[in-house]
């Protein structure tokens, strides 16, 4: 089957993925297509699988670590109040993980609800020019911190 994520995947192993934050041991970090909220992200697995269940144990190990790791970085970068942390595979049916940083200052009524309920329609566009300096800062706080390759 292929799907967005196996796309995503060839693109960034041909190196023309624009999204592309930086190569990890169980993937790929990319931005998300939208901004929904300041740094938006996504682990893609290398290979592609079709859910978490699908890897061995050690590669969900790494897999795992890298989401975490990456929520580290973006917590550091961002300096947002948590990250969420989402694995569905409902519309796309191939594994990746969403990070999405939360924020203090977003509107109260949003703030507590899952990131889905806001209005995707009205969010920034990924823009590789205007969002090259906070992925630039990314990379370098996962390289900084031993998790990008």
């Amino acid at each position: 089957m292929s799907t967005l994520i196996h796309q995503r995947v060839a693109e960034a192993n041909a190196g023309i993925n624009p999204r592309v934050v930086a190569s990890v041991t169980s993937g790929w970090v990319v931005m998300g297509d939208v901004q929904m909220v300041r740094g938006y992200c996504l682990l893609l697995p290398d290979p592609v699988v079709p859910h978490l269940n699908a890897l061995e144990n050690e590669s969900r190990g790494a897999f795992l670590s890298d989401m975490i790791g990456v929520g580290d970085a973006l917590l550091a970068v961002t300096r947002a109040a948590r990250i969420n942390y989402e694995i569905l595979g409902n519309l796309e049916p191939a594994l990746h993980a969403h990070l999405f940083p939360r924020y203090n200052d977003e509107p109260a009524e949003w703030r507590t609800r899952p990131i889905w309920f806001y209005d995707w329609n009205a969010a920034r566009a990924f823009d590789p020019e205007v969002d090259r300096p906070f992925m630039d800062e990314l990379t370098a706080e996962l390289r900084r911190r031993g998790i990008a390759k």
